[in-house]
């Protein structure tokens, strides 16, 4: 929404983000996302729809003290592994006592989020599958070392359809004891057709796939037919929810679902000394399980982290208040930074993702790619990596919160490859065994993670996100410093704002302009910083010398300005095309 009423000193103090907010100091979390199965896999002689044995599988092993200095030197400071928990694959161990069938897997490799055993580690993932737990413990302790803390999925929402704990058979297991002749009670783990039989939307696959009654698929899809499109291959925990009688709650006495998965969190952080959770689909499990069982846990374990993998902003404060630290900014930070991107959208919707999180900021993540979204230079979005550059100076520097970057995303991954059960779509597969073409180069054969397979552009580009990121990391602005929004004073700067963005960065100690350019072509920016930004930095005297740092290299020269030009005539940069400067003063 464009925005055309005069904006006032008082209103723009409201719509100043985070001024002269008082909070204790905290690490930025600067989150790498690795989908372990296929980072480091360095076969390049795959075949579509490939069994493991052509197409190979990256193991945890490969994930050396070479591949976590590489990750830790570009300024992270944790890193999600995608994938860990065992899940449903077409993939046989002896120990299996419950195999998957065909019927009901995406892909060869199966989905990560069809989870068919909480307490296993998946064991495609181990050199030596009898001590897979075992090769986890050692890259936590690894990635520790490294100074890296570790995320890993909790799946809360649903399972796969031939779950059972192998790992944990004396436990109490999900489904087990349920009434099936009923389709709610809140005694049951999962939701039940009675008299239906499930139907497979791709039946035709191996041997025919028999259930009865028919459970509740993932996505809360109440048929027993489910499409290809549905979550065919889950089945939809219950919390209590009764969604035969209008998503009526029953949560007293608690549910039998809730204890038992909250002693699963319990399990992983006890057993393995991980530091977060990423929680898939958080906001399809009730937010009263998510206060119960993350009160319960901190109390206990208070350095735990939450993240919630959200996408209603109207929940967003509910998931905060219920105890997750880390939320997704999916629907209001990375619609609005692709719709920039991509030329669909005015740079001056930017001004509204702060806006909309006002309050809650240090909660939000920002990211551009991760495993459910299409790749930066793939077809489907900006056709190039150099052209996510302006989006990803954002990402970092204008989130308050978190900011994540999906494994191959900083060597330009184009996520074009026709792999299997996926298809090109523009997304690395999650669900067929394959390798990333531009990580297996920088992987190498040897596992030195040097790069010295990667063409100069992708060199280039992974020094940028390097720069970028230990930028972010460095300075205690870009952690928990002010924002402040220039574009209510610049409206009629480069192309009427339409193409441009600049905001402050700031402590007491500290203090940046960041100005991005999402053109094709360079501009040459007059951006003024008025009064009241200059009186909060702390510059009360109208002479005052401004003496501007190029911190990234590619705006020239910046000559100095006093504090009344800067105020009056503004700070003149040439941006680059689809990139920015950050220039600290």
């Amino acid at each position: 929404m464009k925005r055309t009423a005069m904006i006032t000193v008082a209103s723009l103090m409201m719509l100043t983000a985070c001024n002269n907010i008082k909070e204790e100091k905290m690490e930025k979390p600067i989150i790498y996302q690795i989908f372990t199965r296929i980072y480091g896999n360095t076969n390049t002689n795959r075949q579509f729809d490939g069994t493991i044995e052509q197409n190979g599988v990256g193991k945890m092993a490969d994930i050396n003290d070479a591949a976590l200095q590489s990750i830790a030197d570009m300024g992270f400071t944790h890193v999600w592994y995608t994938g860990i928990i065992r899940h449903a694959s077409t993939t046989n161990y002896p120990f299996m006592t419950h195999p998957a069938n065909a019927n009901v897997v995406k892909g060869r490799a199966g989905s990560p989020y069809a989870i068919c055993d909480y307490y296993d580690v998946d064991p495609d993932l181990a050199i030596d599958v009898d001590r897979r737990m075992d090769e986890f413990k050692a890259l936590v302790e690894r990635s520790h070392k490294h100074g890296l803390k570790v995320f890993i999925d909790f799946v809360p929402n649903h399972i796969a359809r031939n779950y059972y704990s192998d790992a944990q058979p004396s436990r109490p297991m999900l489904g087990s004891n349920d009434d099936k002749s009923v389709s709610f009670s809140t005694r049951n783990n999962l939701y039940y057709l009675p008299g239906e039989p499930f139907v497979s939307p791709v039946s035709d696959r191996d041997t025919a796939y028999h259930e009865e009654p028919a459970a509740v698929s993932g996505n809360n899809a109440f048929t027993n037919a489910p499409s290809v499109n549905d979550w065919y291959e889950t089945v939809k925990l219950n919390y209590g929810v009764d969604f035969n009688d209008n998503q009526t709650c029953y949560f007293d006495p608690r549910p039998d679902t809730w204890g038992k998965m909250r002693d699963i969190l319990l399990y992983w952080i006890e057993e393995t000394h991980i530091d977060g959770f990423r929680c898939d689909m958080a906001e399809m499990v009730p937010v009263e399980f998510w206060q119960w069982a993350i009160g319960t846990i901190t109390t206990r374990y208070p350095d735990v982290i939450f993240m919630a993998e959200t996408y209603d902003m109207n929940l967003y404060r509910q998931y905060i208040n219920a105890g997750f630290k880390l939320l997704y900014d999916k629907v209001n930070f990375y619609d609005i930074v692709r719709g920039v991107t991509e030329g669909k959208t005015d740079a001056r919707e930017i001004t509204n993702i702060w806006r909309r999180t006002e309050g809650v900021g240090r909660n939000m993540v920002y990211f551009l790619e991760n495993h459910d979204e299409q790749r930066i230079a793939s077809d489907f979005f900006a056709g190039d990596a150099f052209r996510g550059k302006a989006a990803m100076l954002l990402t970092s520097f204008m989130g308050e919160g978190a900011t994540m970057v999906y494994y191959g995303q900083e060597l330009g991954e184009r996520g074009m490859d026709n792999e299997g059960f996926s298809g090109s779509d523009g997304r690395t597969t999650i669900f067929d065994y394959w390798s990333a073409d531009a990580v297996s180069r920088f992987v190498g054969n040897d596992h030195k993670y040097d790069g010295a397979g990667l063409t100069p552009d992708e060199k280039n580009l992974r020094e940028w996100y390097s720069d970028i990121l230990n930028l972010e990391h460095r300075y205690d602005a870009f952690g928990y410093g002010n924002l402040y929004d220039l574009m209510w004073v610049n409206q009629d700067s480069y192309e009427r704002g339409e193409k441009l963005y600049a905001f402050l960065r700031y402590t007491e100690k500290e203090r940046f302009i960041i100005i991005t350019n999402f053109s094709e072509a360079p501009c040459q920016a007059t951006i003024r910083i008025p009064e009241d930004a200059l009186k909060l930095m702390g510059y009360n005297n109208i002479n005052e010398k401004l003496i501007f740092t190029d911190m990234l290299g590619n705006a020239g020269t910046v000559a100095p300005v006093t504090t009344e030009t800067v105020k009056e005539t503004g700070v003149i940069a040439t941006i680059p095309a689809y990139d920015g400067i950050v220039l600290k003063f």
